[in-house]
């Protein structure tokens, strides 16, 4: 039990953020995580002991995500919590800024599903196969759709960036 406890430990900051990653809000990501750690404990008996326990902690977590979004209808409100960010003391070069809320932007309009794919994939390292499970589809359907993900992505952000809009200052 302590080696699995160790695990937990370990996976948190993990867990964390793919639950921030989704729903955009701090104190929902971590009402998500402890929803998630809940059922993962109360369910442990029915992991299966070959599986790998990231894979199955990220499974239960985009599935709690997914039914808590089609329940409260909250998603809305939590992307535009996210929008708002704090202030830095050190600012980047403003084509920079420009660039990141840009592609933050093109990330957001993604559907949840893709945001999720690309996320497990490229920030959490996870593999084709473990996001399969994750998700209990075929290992072909990740791939296929985490390519529209990032066709999707790609379009998002080369789409706009040729058009800026200005404001017109009275």
């Amino acid at each position: 039990m302590n080696d699995f406890d160790d695990q937990l430990r370990e996976l948190l900051p993990r867990l964390r953020r793919f639950a921030l990653s989704l729903t955009r809000d701090p104190s929902s990501a971590d009402d998500l995580v402890q929803a998630t750690l809940e059922r993962a404990i109360t369910h442990l008996a029915s992991k299966r002991s070959e599986g790998d326990l990231r894979a199955w902690l990220f499974s239960i977590l985009y599935r709690r995500f997914v039914d808590q979004h089609r329940s409260a209808r909250r998603y809305a409100r939590m992307l535009e919590l996210f929008g708002r960010g704090g202030d830095d003391d050190q600012q980047p070069s403003t084509e920079r800024s420009v660039l990141a809320q840009h592609s933050l932007g093109a990330f957001e309009r993604l559907s949840g599903e893709q945001r999720a794919l690309l996320l497990a994939v490229t920030v959490e390292g996870m593999s084709y196969k473990e996001v399969a499970q994750m998700l209990d589809v075929p290992m072909g359907t990740v791939m296929s759709r985490l390519s529209r993900a990032r066709q999707a992505l790609r379009d998002l952000c080369e789409g706009e960036i040729t058009a800026p809009r200005l404001r017109i200052l009275k």
